[in-house]
């Protein structure tokens, strides 16, 4: 019987050294994955803006450049000297605010509702305005170099004062900037 005792004895030994090799194994795993997982997470998306209330906000000097603010509300809000160059505000609700000498070159103003807003000198150049409602807006010393307005409804006043300067294709859609504004 001792030698059967024996070698239960080892083999429960080699058992328990066995396990010990597995659990050693599978805590250095675990601990590798914890330190690497930080390296091994995507990157952070960018920013997204879109759907956000910024309505009856001071939005004076602020950089929106290159963001998605699609279907965000300005209404009410002032932004002057703003930067919104490249960003995409389409469906964007913008009424009755003020955007002098803002930037919104090559930007998506598509769809937007900018009823009564001051655009006096901002930069429109390479803007995307299609389907854009801007009654009663101002557009006082705007450039418009390669914007698109096909389908915009603009007050007359304004189509004539911008057809004085209006200019080039736009590089997006290839409307011809003054063929968009009915010049």
């Amino acid at each position: 019987m001792a030698p059967l005792v024996e070698l239960l004895s080892a083999a429960l030994s080699g058992a328990k050294s066995v396990a010990k090799s597995v659990a050693e194994s599978i805590a250095l795993s675990l601990a590798l994955v914890l330190l690497l997982s930080p390296l091994l997470s995507p990157l952070p998306a960018a920013a997204d803006f879109s759907g956000v209330d910024y309505t009856l906000t001071n939005q004076n000097e602020q950089d929106f450049s290159g963001q998605d603010l699609a279907n965000t509300s300005f209404a009410g809000a002032t932004g002057r000297h703003a930067n919104f160059s490249g960003a995409d505000l389409h469906g964007a609700i913008l009424t009755q605010a003020a955007f002098p000498n803002a930037n919104f070159a090559g930007a998506d103003l598509s769809g937007t509702l900018m009823d009564k807003v001051d655009l006096s000198g901002a930069d429109l150049s390479g803007a995307i305005l299609t389907g854009a409602i801007a009654s009663g807006s101002s557009f006082r010393g705007a450039n418009v170099t390669d914007a698109d307005f096909s389908d915009a409804l603009i007050d007359r006043v304004d189509q004539r004062s911008l057809c004085r300067d209006a200019e080039g294709t736009n590089p997006i859609t290839g409307a011809d900037t003054r063929l968009s504004l009915g010049c």
